[in-house]
């Protein structure tokens, strides 16, 4: 038996001498007239403001109430009890709808029936639950089959609401419905829902009330207001179910908005041929073009158009041949009602002055509004609907700006998997890096690149990567990895070289030795295709094709008007040519982190590092970087061309020697070989260097200290390098950055040795060097003493995610098996990796903003962490005064528009 839903109870009538309170519970709308408005979304939710506004506008509105978002609030905080003022309120509201319809709630001759919906200030589609026809019984059936001169209508209503409540309501699967209506329709070998006569549906309402016997042991409700506040507690109890509390997860919607429920007298578009049921946009919501683009159905109710059960048909003749339908356009079909609703749809745009979706119902040849809401779109679709819009008046280029959501642009830059294509899913992870792309498995680096310089498209599959794994990240189509989170090695490479990822795809087993991928009882070999598709997480059996993004003028446009209004720099995070090349395309305006360490693990550059780490003293170590040296400066000589001028910031050496040191046998012996050292030696050596918590280890500044022959090398290459790529008597001034600090003394000492070498490269080359020094800030002991530190440095960058990982305790590649029930429990709000955690993490960026300039006020300050390309982190660094942000090449547009918005946001606050 079905176990029925915890139902809330109708709230006590207070007593005379309980004082009320001033809060108003419910809203009403309808006649013309509305408590609210459309600015009152945080309260009614999305679809009662849209509701009350449409109904001040006069448009043909079935009246109703709007119960708030403040009593979902309430219910969920007491215990699932309403207000006690609430059922009064409800009460004089109900009498209002009744008054204008002219019909009464339960009364068995002129009964009044109304809808039960939810509406969040944000648009949840599906996610929540609906009730039509509610008020419905054995009695008021016969009344509404007398009152319409239809029985067929009265019990195809009466039979829907019973499907419907007996599933939302009392909890009893909607397939034991479904079940006897298609053993019903077999006996009478009829297909369609629509053939079925007044007879049929009687029976069909006669076995689904014995269902519900069967299921609950009871027989079902007859008493229209127990039905009432029993579909209002499902609809605020649907607020925190599985598929809801996972939608607002991956969207970021508070938990504590709540929803509202709308209670609003039915209007029926199942009454025969002169009704109709539809939801319309007012435009393309796929490519933004300005065509009416919608689908109705002739005697149905609202459910009908999505449940797929029968064929939609277009609103328009054009979307009738664009969809190469025989079915007729609504425009055929229904002229004199199609053109209301056409006005309707202009009305509506210009009030929101934004693309509208929105419901309505034809019954009996009269239309009816039921929904409008802005659109959701594509981001083809909103770039071109913002740019139109402000030439067509309708809105200015500001408001064009905030149309348009900066994650959504990742649609734009990557690509993305054909919605029309079949695929088989075999497992989730974390939707580390955008875009899709499919490619034979390998299991290693070395092989992914030999695989690809033979033509072969290749997935990267590794339970997680380090740097030595690059040049089989760069050569592979897309990256896979069992372990990690959103910002670990793998997340945060491949999202700098634009490749897709799947981070933390827990449910596959790896198995190196036998090369094979284990899901569900499925093995795969290497060699076998894959697709991934790294804006979801998920990772499909087989090809699966992709579609290419194409970058439209409206996006120029857009970002052109975006640039006028931010103040905020956008850098890009960028280690090669080609990121660098990226990322001045997509309007970058200077390197804010350059990543040595990944130059060192490509060919030859290996070898010597690993003969520079092997080295007995100095003088080894000093001979092993000199062939680095010329290496690492035409790296550089080609990043400060590419840039023509603008900053680049060059971080010093930062991870742990022991990760450029071999693993396998084979790599040991043959690193032994080029060395002239032993393999026991070359042992040796890697077990000296390993370390219980390198991420807290030997790395970073401390390096430099311990080995300033290679801070040293490097400030050689960076300034040879600056002289080198002088063009045109427009000299380059690079930015020197010290990873790790946690003490002045440490950039101190660090300092003088970069000063020291740049003397030495302007004597040698004649020139007077012109550079800055500065530090980044990843230690929350560097943000606290920031003021210290200022003192010599001459900017700071925030290096959020070891900030990140410092101040919370927290790791990056460890955390993502837990952080998952950590936003579930409202410990944290999202995954501080992926948007700044800004009462912790941003108080130290914060502090280190104000104490570092109190020392030095025009100390230059940006961020280079992942934070640098979520639009939320965004904000914050634009409200603490930051100078610029640094992501990777493809997040830069996502940045540029985040800026803009966030200084739109700031100059409301400052009004």
């Amino acid at each position: 038996m079905a176990k029925a839903k915890k139902k809330a109870t109708r709230p006590k009538p207070k007593t005379k001498t309980a004082k009320s309170t001033k809060a108003k519970w419910v809203y009403s709308f309808g006649g013309g007239k509305a408590d609210g408005r459309a600015g009152m979304k945080n309260l009614l939710g999305g679809k009662g403001a849209g509701l009350a506004e449409m109904s001040s506008l006069g448009l043909p509105v079935p009246p109703g109430f709007t119960i708030t978002t403040e009593v979902c609030t309430y219910f969920y905080a007491r215990g699932k009890k309403y207000p006690p003022a609430l059922e009064a309120e409800v009460k004089a509201a109900l009498a209002r709808v009744e008054k204008s319809i002219g019909a009464r709630f339960g009364d068995a001759a002129n009964p009044l029936l109304v809808s039960v919906r939810s509406g969040a200030r944000v648009s949840m589609p599906g996610m929540m639950d609906t009730v039509l026809n509610l008020g419905l019984n054995d009695e008021t059936v016969e009344g509404l089959a007398r009152r319409s001169g239809d029985r067929r209508f009265a019990y195809d209503s009466y039979r829907r609401f019973i499907q419907m409540f007996g599933n939302v309501v009392l909890g009893i699967d909607h397939h034991l419905f479904e079940e006897i209506l298609e053993l019903h329709k077999e006996d009478r070998r009829l297909n369609l829902d629509t053939e079925l006569s007044a007879e049929d549906w009687q029976r069909v309402v006669e076995g689904y009330k014995k269902r519900v016997v069967e299921e609950l042991g009871k027989p079902f409700p007859q008493d229209p207001r127990d039905q009432l506040w029993a579909a209002i507690g499902a609809v605020f109890g649907s607020w925190m179910n599985q598929r809801a509390n996972t939608y607002r997860r991956l969207h970021s919607i508070p938990e504590d908005w709540g929803t509202a429920v709308n209670v609003q007298a039915m209007v029926f578009g199942n009454m025969g041929q002169d009704c109709a049921t539809g939801v319309a946009f007012t435009r393309n919501p796929s490519t933004g073009a300005n065509e009416f683009y919608g689908e109705y159905l002739i005697n149905a109710q609202g459910e009908d158009v999505v449940a797929g059960i029968r064929t939609p048909q277009q609103i328009t003749v054009a979307g009738k041949n664009a969809n190469n339908s025989d079915l007729p356009a609504m425009e055929e079909a229904m002229p004199q009602v199609f053109k209301q609703l056409l006005a309707v749809r202009e009305r509506l745009e210009r009030h929101f002055r934004d693309m509208q979706d929105i419901e309505f119902t034809v019954q009996q040849g009269k239309l009816y509004m039921l929904q409008t809401r802005s659109g959701k779109r594509t981001a083809p679709a909103a770039l071109r609907v913002a740019v139109e819009m402000v030439k067509e008046k309708l809105i200015d280029r500001k408001q064009a700006i905030q149309r348009v959501d900066p994650a959504s642009l990742e649609q734009l830059l990557h690509p993305t998997l054909d919605p029309r294509a079949t695929r088989a899913v075999l497992a989730r992870g974390l939707p580390a890096s955008p875009g899709a792309a499919s490619g034979k498995i390998a299991f290693f680096a070395d092989e992914a690149e030999d695989r690809a310089n033979k033509g072969e498209k290749v997935i990267l599959v590794r339970a997680e990567t380090s740097p030595e794994d690059i040049h089989g990240m760069h050569a592979a189509q897309g990256i896979l990895t069992t372990r990690g989170g959103m910002t670990s090695h793998a997340a945060v490479v491949a999202r700098g070289m634009g490749r897709p990822c799947v981070s933390g795809a827990g449910e596959l087993r790896i198995d190196t030795s036998a090369r094979t991928l284990g899901v569900a009882g499925k093995t795969l070999k290497d060699g076998d295709v894959i697709t991934i598709d790294g804006g979801t997480g998920e990772v499909m059996q087989g090809e699966v094709p992709t579609v290419q993004p194409a970058m439209s003028g409206d996006f120029a446009v857009l970002m052109g008007w975006v640039d006028e209004v931010r103040k905020l720099g956008v850098r890009a995070n960028a280690d090669t040519p080609a990121d660098a090349r990226t990322a001045r395309g997509f309007g970058a305006e200077g390197i804010g982190l350059c990543r040595t360490e990944h130059m060192f693990f490509e060919g030859a550059r290996i070898v010597a590092m690993r003969e520079m780490i092997l080295a007995a003293d100095t003088k080894g170590r000093r001979a092993a970087l000199a062939k680095i040296l010329p290496m690492q400066r035409q790296d550089f000589v080609e990043l400060f061309r590419i840039m023509k001028g603008l900053p680049v910031t060059i971080r010093l050496l930062d991870p742990p020697l022991h990760e450029f040191l071999p693993h396998s046998d084979a790599e040991i012996a043959e690193v032994a070989k080029s060395a002239g050292m032993s393999v026991g030696d070359v042992r040796h050596r890697i077990a000296q260097l390993a370390e219980a918590n390198p991420m807290l280890g030997h790395r970073g500044c401390r390096l430099a200290i311990s080995y300033p022959e290679i801070c040293e090398m490097q400030a050689r290459a960076i300034f040879e390098a600056a002289v080198e790529a002088t063009e045109g008597g427009k000299s380059v001034v690079p930015e020197v950055m010290v990873p790790l600090v946690a003490t002045k003394r440490e950039l101190d000492i660090l300092k003088a040795v970069i000063d020291r070498v740049a003397a030495q490269v302007s004597r040698e080359r004649n020139v007077k060097l012109k550079y800055h020094v500065g530090t980044m800030i990843e230690l929350p002991r560097a943000a606290l003493k920031a003021h210290e530190i200022a003192e010599t440095a001459e900017f700071f960058s925030f290096g959020t995610n070891d900030l990140t990982q410092t101040t919370l305790g927290l790791s990056r590649d460890d955390s993502s098996s837990f952080l998952d029930s950590y936003t579930r429990h409202g410990i944290f709000p999202t995954d501080p990796f992926m948007s700044i955690d800004v009462e912790g993490v941003g108080e130290m960026v914060r502090i280190g903003v104000e104490r570092g300039r109190k020392t030095r006020k025009d100390l230059k300050l940006g961020i280079c962490g992942e934070h640098g390309g979520d639009p939320a982190s965004v904000r914050f660094f634009r409200e603490v005064g930051l100078d610029y942000v640094s992501c990777s090449p493809f997040r830069v547009p996502i940045a540029r528009l985040a800026a803009a918005q966030a200084e739109l946001a700031q100059v409301a606050r400052d009004k």
